[in-house]
């Protein structure tokens, strides 16, 4: 019995994953075809900003082609991200109690918003400002060319750095619904969140000082976002089981159950 139940859940598993490549791959099609385009755009918030005569370069043979693959391929992700979300969801909502698929959806819904939002803060204000700092900085006579492949990597490691860093809220919730931390323990180590936030965007973003505030900042506001959020959420529950447990309450659930046409 429990072997079969295994099976079935394998056979679930797989044909999620199936899905979820599939659409992927159907994500993926249009988007190779507009591969350079995609490109031209991630690379904007450099272009603008590079010196008179400045551009990008390829050293490997195949980056002129992998590259914008690479960045189709993420941009299939992004634009198939609800079905996948929803196919992960579809798998393990059968496991869960009904007060928990009740928080499930609203984080799965924030956790995406969160992230988007986190690279769309990278790509319109932060990345801007990080060449602003860095072509302003070249020496005279140096030609600022990047290799394509190298930005890429930079720019993917902002965006992860962003979008994770605006997951703050998301994880204080969970951590407080789940008991693991309490409202007064999150306001006692604040003092030492901002220190760490700091430290965080010492190493995830580029050295100059702007950045590193631009990262820090929306950390520690998030943080308190956070706060505000799990305490109103956590208000509300316990009401909620005050109701559900006050006399009135349980003496309806009584006469409802000595009710014989119920």
């Amino acid at each position: 019995m429990l072997e079969g139940s295994f099976l079935s859940h394998l056979v679930e598993l797989r044909t999620r994953m199936i899905r979820i490549l599939g659409m992927l791959l159907l994500g993926f099609i249009p988007c190779a075809f507009f591969a350079r385009e995609l490109y031209t755009i991630l690379a904007q918030p450099l272009l603008e900003k590079l010196p008179l005569g400045g551009q990008m370069i390829a050293t490997d043979v195949a980056t002129p082609f992998f590259v914008p693959m690479k960045v189709a391929m993420m941009m299939a992700f992004v634009i198939t991200l609800p079905h996948t979300l929803y196919q992960i969801w579809a798998f393990v909502a059968p496991g869960l109690y009904s007060h928990e698929k009740r928080l499930a959806l609203p984080l799965v819904f924030g956790t995406s918003l969160l992230f988007f939002t986190g690279m769309a803060f990278a790509y319109f204000a932060a990345l801007p400002v990080v060449f602003e700092f860095i072509t302003y900085f070249a020496p005279e006579g140096v030609a600022v060319m990047t290799d394509i492949s190298k930005y890429l990597s930079f720019v993917l490691s902002m965006f992860m750095a962003f979008g994770v860093t605006f997951e703050v809220p998301v994880f204080v919730i969970v951590l407080v619904r789940a008991g693991v931390i309490t409202i007064e323990k999150l306001k006692e180590i604040r003092p030492y969140v901002i220190v760490g936030a700091f430290i965080v965007a010492a190493i995830f973003t580029p050295p100059d000082v702007i950045s590193q505030f631009m990262l820090a900042i929306p950390l520690c506001l998030l943080y308190e976002l956070g706060i505000l959020i799990a305490a109103f959420m956590l208000k509300k529950y316990n009401r909620k089981i005050l109701s559900d447990t006050s006399p009135e309450s349980t003496q309806t659930t009584s006469e409802q159950n000595d009710d014989p046409k119920r």
